[in-house]
């Protein structure tokens, strides 16, 4: 954006002041990830059988001694207990649950059997895990603005004691609607830390590393998962685990206090006073000199013009109303149109599946504990491929094949026996690796195939859509996979399919320019450009930085 102080950041290298930034967030995506996959652990499904009244209980036992196979064959019906006299063989009666005994093999304490979830209330399991998506959905947008108008510092900050001090509080709320409140609030909060925080460490990375830095920083995502499942084994009781996944955010606050505000967003609002102060700080600590003063400062006012005034303009309310009247635009054109039709789908799917197969321990395994640790080690083949892969081969073909081989996988699963477990958790994992390599690849791909007139449009508005995904993956795999337990595996299987062969329809970007205008998009001839080019070069330094950014929408 700004290439003089890109050449500034080149020059002052990396060194302590850069790990001061890094390394603290990539803490941060650690605890992210324990509060939004804890659902697995948190609300898990349990076997429970019915608790009739005392006075019916003392003459036989329930006919009906309900369990989880026999309520969720009829998901709209209530829990009902049966008991006859155990003389006379007669005088039945039937009535309806009000209390459930769970089986505590596995888990000593849940939300699940503390508040009982089960009957008619089974739903909201799904919802503990759904309403921190829900956060997120409406999070990101507010965040985005606000870290634009106030800046990546003090978003960042604010955000991580709210988040820590929200999720350990979390605790000890004493019923489940103030429970599902903090979750939403949580939700709402995470994009504070992942998102301005991702963007500030791209910022002020060095330009070379920049690229690199925006895939690995998801790294700590996926061990994060891996110890989630490490400490849910140790910690049986939810409110233990809770309390303990969350005061451990407490080891990286005082290092967001060492933190400084991006030089590049000072520098793009006109303050330069204060990126010169910073930049000369950075250098200092890296131990490399910087050029006088007056040289930066001059530098960075031929570059860009103080905007500050133009930017303090620009409210919440004109930034909202501005986003609905031009996301039509998306729509107006036809090959606009399938490019922004597939990406829509490509991401509501990718994040359904993702989180989908993220939170199937219980359904898919035996162990949950250890599916998650396995999970979460799969990711991280995922994400080091993904920049290699589109650097040889493009974007469309590993989208596709990575679609297609998750999909065939989960689908395959569905013909395995019951007990053929590690054929079953196998495959599984085989899905989730797969479609993790393919979400990132999306993220590349949707960057380049949209204009550079509506791209901020085109992108967020996807992972908009991927936040529905997100949302919908519980009560798949917890509701409809109560009702019929193959049919998580055959939706996201299908549903992975369907976005593979969708994206076919689109064209290939690498070693293609990427569009600056609409009018510019629908005059080309992509294909023909693609055939000749394709193999040439690999992305600009230009193009790396743009997507290392969007990556921190996921």
């Amino acid at each position: 954006m700004i290439n003089k102080l890109d050449d500034l950041l080149t020059h002052i290298g990396t060194g302590k002041w850069s790990y001061m930034h890094i390394l603290p967030l990539c803490y941060s995506f650690w605890i992210d990830v324990m509060q939004a996959m804890n659902g697995a652990f948190m609300a898990p499904k349990l076997n429970f059988s019915c608790r009739p009244p005392a006075h019916a209980a003392g003459r036989s036992a329930p006919i009906s001694a309900l369990n989880e196979s026999v309520l969720f064959n009829n998901v709209t019906q209530e829990c009902t207990y049966s008991a006859e006299d155990p003389v006379t063989g007669g005088e039945v009666e039937e009535g309806k649950c009000t209390e459930w005994d769970f089986d505590n093999a596995t888990f000593s304490s849940t939300v699940t059997s503390e508040f009982e979830l089960v009957c008619g209330w089974e739903y909201l399991r799904a919802l503990y895990t759904s309403i921190y998506m829900f956060g997120v959905f409406f999070g990101s947008p507010l965040n985005g603005f606000l870290a634009d108008k106030y800046g990546r510092k003090p978003l960042v900050l604010i955000g991580a004691l709210a988040f820590v001090f929200l999720a350990t509080i979390s605790t000890w709320l004493p019923n489940l609607s103030a429970l599902l409140v903090a979750r939403f609030l949580l939700g709402l909060l995470q994009p504070n830390t992942a998102n301005t925080g991702y963007i500030l460490a791209i910022e002020v990375a060095e330009p070379r590393y920049r690229t690199a830095l925006g895939i690995m920083l998801f790294i700590p995502w996926a061990i994060g998962e891996m110890v989630l499942g490490g400490l849910a084994y140790l910690i049986r009781d939810w409110r233990t685990l809770q309390l303990t996944v969350s005061v451990i955010g407490v080891v990286m606050l005082p290092f967001f206090w060492f933190m400084d505000e991006s030089p590049r967003w000072l520098a793009v609002r006109g303050d330069h006073d204060r990126a010169v102060k910073i930049l000369q700080k950075a250098g200092k600590w890296n131990k490399v000199p910087l050029p006088p003063e007056d040289e930066v400062k001059a530098l960075m006012r031929q570059e860009l013009p103080p905007t500050k005034a133009k930017c303090e303009d620009r409210s919440m309310k004109t930034v909202v109303t501005s986003f609905f009247q031009n996301a039509a635009i998306l729509f107006r054109t036809p090959k606009l149109r399938l490019i922004t039709s597939v990406m829509y789908l490509d991401y509501l799917v990718l994040a359904m599946v993702y989180y989908g197969l993220s939170l199937s321990g219980g359904n898919l395994s035996s162990d949950p504990f250890v599916y998650m640790v396995l999970s979460g080690l799969m990711e991280i083949p995922a994400y080091t491929g993904a920049y290699p892969l589109v650097a040889k081969f493009g974007r469309r073909i590993p989208t596709v094949m990575c679609c297609f081989v998750s999909g065939a996988a989960l689908l395959v699963l569905t013909g395995v026996p019951k007990g053929y477990s590690t054929v079953i958790v196998t495959l599984a994992l085989v899905g989730k690796m797969s479609i993790t390599a393919a979400y990132q690849v999306a993220i590349f791909y949707s960057s380049e195939l949209f204009p550079t007139e509506v791209r901020s449009r085109g992108v967020g508005t996807c992972f908009m859509l991927s936040r529905v995904g997100s949302m919908a993956a519980p009560f798949i795999t917890d509701f409809l996979g109560s009702a019929y337990p193959a049919s998580p595996s055959i939706v996201f299987g299908v549903a992975s399919l369907l976005a593979g062969t969708a994206t076919l329809a689109l064209p290939e970007t690498l070693g293609v320019a990427l569009p600056d205008t609409i009018a510019h998009l629908e005059e080309r001839n992509i294909g023909a450009t693609n055939s000749c080019c394709k193999w040439m070069r690999g992305p600009s330094e230009k193009e790396e930085q743009q997507v290392a950014k969007l990556c921190s929408e996921k």
